[in-house]
C-alpha cells in the first residue's frame, strides 16, 4: 500500500470575483519511502496542493473534491480531532515561513518537549535529549544552549532549521516540506537535504518537497510532478524527466536554469505570465506562452500515457524528442 495516494483532487477559493481552482483534478501517489518532487512557478497550485494534503485549507477555500488516501484512510473531512493524532506524529509540514511552526513568545525547548510528549510516552529528560539531537540533525551548534532561547533570537535561516527539527522529531510517515531550504545558504541546504534523503531511506518516511528551483530535487527526488496553472502536466521518474522533457513548460522550466546556459549567452526565459485562475483560457492553459501550440491547443488536452504509473503528461504535442510520441496522445 502506498503511504499517500491522491486522486483527482480539487481545490477551490470561493470568492466576489468568482470560483479560483487553485487545484483542479490533481492525481499522484507516494510510496514509502519515496522523495516527489511538486514543481512550478508561484500560483501554479503546488503549495495549496500541500496544504490541502494536510487538511490546511481555510475559507474561503475547500477540497471540493477528489481523495486524499493516507496508509488507506480518506483525509478529506476527518475530524479535527483525528487531525490532532495525525499531524505532527504520523504527518508533518515544513513551511516556507518558520514562523507558522514556531510560537514567539514560548523556548525552543518547551516548543520541541511539547511536540514529541504530545504523541510519545517519555519523559521530559528524554524529550530533552530527543530535541536536542533533532537540532544537531539541522547543523544548529552548542544545541543544548540554543533550546534555552526564543524564536526572536535566531536569525531566519536558523529559525528555518528549527523548524525543519521539530518536522523529524517524531519520525512521521509523511513530510510535506513547502520551499523549506529557501532562506539557507548552500552548504547547509546541502547537509538538510542529506539528512531529508537519510530519513527517508532509514525509516520510510515519504516525502513531497514542494520547489520552484529544479537543481534542488535534481539530486534529491526519485520522482516528479511538473504543475502549471492548478494541473499536473507532466508525471515521471526524475532523470527521465530532466533528461527528456516531454512537455513544452517542462522544458522551459529547465532552460531557465542559469548553469544550464553556455557563458555569455543570454538566460532562456518563458514569455508571457501565468494566467489568472480565475480567468483562465480554455483549452490547454499554457498556450498562450508556448512556442508549439496549435489549434488543436484549444481543446483542453486530456491526460496520456501512464499505464505503468511511471510517465504521464497532459498535451496535445508533446516535444519529439521525449518520453511520449505524439502519436500516444
Amino acid at each position: 500500500m502506498a503511504t499517500l495516494e491522491v486522486r483527482n483532487l480539487q481545490t477551490s477559493f470561493f470568492t466576489k470575483a468568482g470560483e479560483v481552482k487553485a487545484v483542479d483534478d490533481v492525481s499522484f501517489t507516494v510510496d514509502r519511502g519515496q522523495v516527489l518532487g511538486l514543481v512550478g512557478e508561484s500560483g501554479s497550485g503546488k503549495t495549496v496542493t500541500g496544504f490541502s494534503i494536510m487538511g490546511l485549507v481555510d475559507a474561503p477555500g475547500r477540497v471540493v473534491g477528489g481523495q486524499i488516501q493516507f496508509q488507506g484512510e480518506d483525509l478529506v473531512g476527518v475530524s479535527p480531532k483525528r487531525w490532532q493524532k495525525l499531524r505532527g506524529n504520523q504527518i508533518a509540514m515544513v513551511f516556507q515561513d518558520p514562523m507558522m511552526t514556531l510560537n514567539p513568545v514560548l523556548r525552543i525547548d518547551t516548543q520541541m518537549i511539547e511536540s514529541i510528549r504530545a504523541h510519545q510516552r517519555v519523559s521530559r529528560d528524554q524529550a530533552r535529549v530527543m530535541a536536542r539531537d533533532a537540532l544537531g540533525q539541522v547543523g544548529i551548534p552548542s544545541a543544548d544552549e540554543r533550546l534555552k532561547a526564543y524564536p526572536h533570537q535566531f536569525s531566519g535561516g536558523m529559525r528555518q532549521r528549527v523548524s525543519i527539527a521539530i518536522a523529524l522529531l517524531n519520525r512521521p510517515d509523511l513530510i510535506v516540506a513547502d520551499e523549506p531550504t529557501t532562506a539557507l545558504d548552500v552548504t547547509i541546504q546541502g547537509q538538510i537535504l542529506y539528512e531529508m534523503q537519510k530519513l527517508c531511506r532509514d525509516t520510510g518516511t515519504a516525502l513531497i518537497w514542494i520547489t520552484h528551483d529544479l537543481s534542488v530535487i535534481a539530486g534529491l527526488a526519485d520522482v516528479v510532478a511538473v504543475m502549471y496553472a492548478g494541473r499536473i502536466v507532466e508525471f515521471g521518474e526524475i532523470d527521465d524527466v530532466l533528461d527528456r522533457p516531454s512537455h513544452p513548460y517542462t522544458s522551459g522550466l529547465i532552460g531557465s536554469i542559469p548553469s544550464r546556459n553556455q557563458r555569455g549567452q543570454r538566460l532562456q526565459q518563458i514569455p508571457g505570465m501565468t494566467p489568472s485562475l480565475l480567468n483562465l483560457p480554455a483549452g490547454c492553459a499554457f498556450r498562450g506562452r508556448c512556442a508549439y501550440a496549435q489549434a488543436v491547443c484549444a481543446v483542453a488536452p486530456e491526460v496520456s500515457g501512464g499505464d505503468d504509473g511511471r510517465r504521464r503528461l497532459r498535451c496535445h504535442r508533446p516535444l519529439s524528442d521525449g518520453g511520449l510520441s505524439q502519436e500516444s496522445v
